[in-house]
């Protein structure tokens, strides 16, 4: 009888109005790397259905499904192994704590996903990680020397700095999670390349954007470089380094949820300089010394909170040819550099997440040409707030934040040393900025950036606003296009301000068209961009200290194409990527009287970089092609134009190879590498003399690089108790 009732219910229940309860399932936790790391834009979502999201930057997801009963969830993200996991979907929160394991050899740029499509950055954007960065032959462990194979940039060997798209080294800026860096680079005398501070290993990714980037960051008309250091280190660990240049050692503690790195090198040339052929000398070859220190501590299911300190000093004294009577110049060059970054993340209530930290840096310059002295010392603070609402709506998200930097330069400047008179000019910064973005997904296939950033500089006394935009359609399952527009503003360089602070923003705006296809361990990208350059800086170039002979009236434009292709698909063990950049740029700025071609530009720039893995020999070979044309400089002797004079081509064939083997029982890795093999004289400019010879010309030294090549050889040591690590694998 009863059985009679409930079927009649249930036949009746459509007429009767009466309707079952729904019962939703509500899954949500954490996604991430197989160290430990969070991994934003994973792929959540169970098979079959539409139903799922992607993990926000705290790699934390949340959803609700009304299915029930047994289904499958699944996990995928470009890079890493895709899972499925089976679930029961009963009604019941399932709080879920994921791994994913990352797939060997995967493609390092990030790179648009169905289900995750996005027009953000790193979507448009070329990245690297550590081992992308450690082995480009060339780079020798340098993020701008593995950064400048990438298109868009323009090699110049004499500063070893990041050129990007016509702009100058210091339009470009460096973010350490989230926070920008104020002296990214050592210090370095003229025409000796400067190498970054910080070692590759302190990365998990390296997101180089060379235009229309979001307006989370600020202060760079060119290009932004976004460095995300690691979280909890993977396990204790002892490491030693000896190499041709320097000795270092590490200690790496691991907890539950904490852990501690500990690192210091010594560096030393002199051995090194004295069995290889220079093209200068030294009087004292570069040395100096560094140490870190690296805490991580997990704060929850999804926070973390790291400390990261640095401190290193440098000397060097080196004599260079010269074109006045004396035939050389000696130039002496002290360094003592500090840099602490403090940084925390965790989810919040109602959806939104906090990202928020504080850095501090101090860097002090003794720059000593022949018996003048320049002593400048740069003492900053920043600090950032961040919050992120990733479930705001369906399709949408919002961010805003704010930034503060305080920045006291101060420069004592001593034409001779024997007569003891110094003049000495200084500034404050105090600069504020807010920035609001929003990222949205209209349909399946069209997704867009939408931003602002609003800046005040109490030094200059004036505000500016800044609008960013970027759209980008997904045409296939493997390809889109993608557009950015946005203006840019940057104060001028410190250089400028200690002479004249009474100055302006300088102002870029972009635009930029990309197309992008990925597909089965293969990336091509081809950008389109143009640039123009508004209220540049310019001053007297006869005579640069005066105040009075500096405006903002200077000009300029970019244009051009960069193309990109990686491969790790076609052969077995073989990666590969070709970039190729095409600029056409104009520009007057500083001391330049008239509009032209800057001397750091070269019209076509080439990288061809390889990597071949043979397992029998367990060796990774590498190999770096670099080719730029002909860039320009000003020749006084000619005198019809301006930067007038055409270099030779640049060329540099690199090679290096990593063996892998045991020492002492201990995973071990013997590194050699060589740069400009070929030992091409490349010329990257020249000095002329003050004063005219007997014929009415100046005379002149080519400038050239230190040394015709570069030879390094490193054996480093891994003590690892846990995982001591497979010599038959492929580093990764």
């Amino acid at each position: 009888m009863n059985r009679l009732l409930l079927a009649l219910l249930l036949l009746l229940a459509p007429v009767l109005g009466l309707r079952a309860q729904p019962t939703t399932t509500t899954l949500s936790g954490t996604v991430r790397d197989a160290q430990g790391q969070a991994l934003p834009g994973v792929n959540v979502f169970l098979r079959g259905t539409f139903e799922g999201t992607s993990t926000d930057t705290l790699g934390a997801f949340h959803f609700a499904t009304p299915q029930t009963g047994a289904a499958v969830l699944v996990l995928s993200l470009l890079g890493y192994q895709p899972q499925e996991l089976p679930v029961a979907l009963a009604g019941q929160p399932l709080q879920l704590a994921l791994k994913m394991k990352g797939t060997p050899h995967a493609l390092g740029s990030v790179v648009v996903t169905a289900g995750a499509f996005e027009a953000s950055d790193e979507k448009r954007s070329a990245a690297l990680n550590t081992r992308d960065i450690q082995t480009t032959a060339g780079a020798l462990a340098d993020v701008a020397g593995a950064l400048n194979t990438l298109p868009g940039t323009t090699k110049v060997g004499e500063e070893g700095m990041l050129f990007v798209r016509g702009g100058a080294a210091t339009e470009t800026k460096v973010y350490l999670d989230g926070l920008p860096v104020q002296n990214f680079y050592a210090g370095s005398v003229p025409a000796v390349p400067a190498r970054g501070r910080f070692a590759p290993t302190l990365f998990r990714g390296t997101v180089f954007s060379t235009g229309g980037y979001s307006a989370l960051y600020g202060q760079a008309l060119s290009g932004v470089v976004q460095l995300n250091s690691t979280d909890l280190a993977p396990e204790t660990q002892t490491g030693l380094s000896v190499s041709s240049v320097f000795v270092g050692a590490s200690r790496t503690k691991r907890w539950e949820r904490t852990s501690l790195d500990v690192s210091g090198d010594y560096t030393n040339l002199t051995p090194y300089t004295g069995l290889l052929p220079q093209n200068v000398s030294w009087e004292r070859a570069p040395r100096g010394g560094s140490g870190s220190l690296k805490l991580s501590h997990r704060t929850g299911p999804a926070g973390m909170l790291k400390v990261y300190g640095t401190w290193s000093q440098q000397q060097l004294t080196i004599g260079q040819p010269s074109p006045e009577p004396a035939g050389r110049q000696t130039v002496a060059l002290r360094t003592a550099n500090g840099y602490l970054n403090t940084s925390f993340r965790s989810p919040l209530r109602g959806g939104w997440s906090l990202q928020t930290g504080v850095a501090l840096s101090r860097d002090l310059n003794n720059l000593q040409p022949d018996t003048l002295r320049l002593r400048t010392l740069e003492e900053a603070v920043v600090g950032r707030v961040l919050l992120t609402n990733d479930s705001v709506g369906t399709r949408w998200n919002l961010k805003l934040g704010a930034e503060a930097v305080g920045q006291r330069v101060t420069q004592t400047y001593q034409p001779h040393l024997a007569d003891g008179l110094q003049y000495t000019s200084s500034f404050l910064e105090k600069r504020t900025a807010g920035f609001v973005e929003v990222d949205f997904q209209l349909n399946d296939r069209l997704a867009g950036r939408a931003g602002a950033r609003a800046e005040y500089s109490a030094l200059l006394g004036r505000a500016n606003a800044a609008p960013r935009l970027a759209l980008a359609y997904q045409t296939t399952e493997n390809s889109s296009v993608s557009a950015a527009y946005g203006r840019f503003y940057q104060t001028p360089d410190n250089r400028l301000l200690l002479v004249q602070p009474a100055l302006r923003f300088e102002e870029a705006s972009h635009a930029v068209l990309t197309y992008q296809h990925t597909h089965n361990g293969r990336l091509l990208q081809a950008e389109a961009y143009h640039k123009t350059y508004d209220h540049l800086t310019r001053f007297d170039g006869h005579d640069p200290r005066n105040p009075a002979g500096y405006d903002n009236g200077g000009t300029g434009y970019a244009r051009g194409l960069d193309v990109l292709w990686r491969d790790r698909k076609t052969v077995k063990n073989l990666e590969y990527w070709l970039s190729y950049g095409l600029l056409d740029t104009r520009r007057q700025y500083r001391q330049d009287p008239v509009s032209a071609v800057p001397t750091f530009a070269a019209r076509h720039n080439v990288s061809v970089v390889g990597k071949y893995w043979v397992p029998k020999l367990n060796t990774l070979f590498g190999a770096t092609y670099s080719y730029g044309s002909p860039r320009r400089y000003h020749n006084p002797n000619q005198h019809d134009g301006y930067n007038q004079g055409v270099l030779p081509t640049y060329q540099d064939l690199s090679l290096n190879a990593s063996y892998l083997t045991r020492l002492f029982g201990q995973f071990t890795i013997v590194h050699v590498s060589a740069s400009n093999v070929l030992g091409r004289q490349n010329i990257y400019g020249y000095r002329y003399a003050a004063s005219p010879d007997a014929t009415g010309q100046l005379n002149r030294v080519a400038i050239t690089p230190t040394a015709p090549r570069m030879l390094f050889v490193g054996v480093f040591l891994s003590i690892n108790k846990k995982s001591p690590g497979d010599v038959n694998e492929r580093p990764e």
